[in-house]
């Protein structure tokens, strides 16, 4: 959220009120009546669309990453989450990909919602922060997406 060098709030930025408008506008499509093949097709044809818009470094992790998600755990179904690509279950968002791009951030991440089975102990990680996505990241992110359906 926005805030000025005082620390004054000054409201959402510019990018987290096109993400929350892109948010309203993917949960009117969902809402429209069509069978449940239409609408996951549509879905994932939204999801690459969105991958296909990103700058040339997010866009190839976000190929990766799909391709590893789609792979490891074939039981979620694509979607755009805030004009991500997220992967869910029953509707609900496991795991998702944020670009650098879209907040104008460092490096893009990829995030686990509530519902992953990540739990370890008392504090574990929810989000990581990506610069590439090396085979050895594939693999991380290939055993994270396994434990978080598991």
């Amino acid at each position: 959220m926005g805030s000025s060098e005082t620390g004054a709030y000054e409201g959402f930025s510019a990018e987290e009120r096109a993400a929350m408008k892109e948010h309203a506008r993917e949960q009117r499509k969902a809402a429209r009546r069509g069978s449940r093949a239409d609408k996951a097709a549509e879905a994932l044809r939204d999801v690459l669309a969105k991958i296909a818009e990103m700058q040339d470094s997010d866009r190839v992790m976000a190929e990766r990453i799909h391709a590893v998600v789609t792979a490891a755990a074939p039981e979620l179904a694509p979607k755009t989450w805030y004009g991500m690509p997220a992967y869910a279950r029953d509707g609900k968002v496991v795991c998702f990909f944020q670009s650098a791009g879209k907040f104008n951030a460092r490096y893009a991440t990829l995030g686990f919602s509530d519902l992953a089975n990540l739990d370890e102990g008392t504090m574990w990680a929810a989000g990581f922060a990506l610069t590439e996505v090396t085979d050895e990241v594939e693999a991380r992110i290939a055993a994270l997406v396994k434990q978080a359906v598991s």
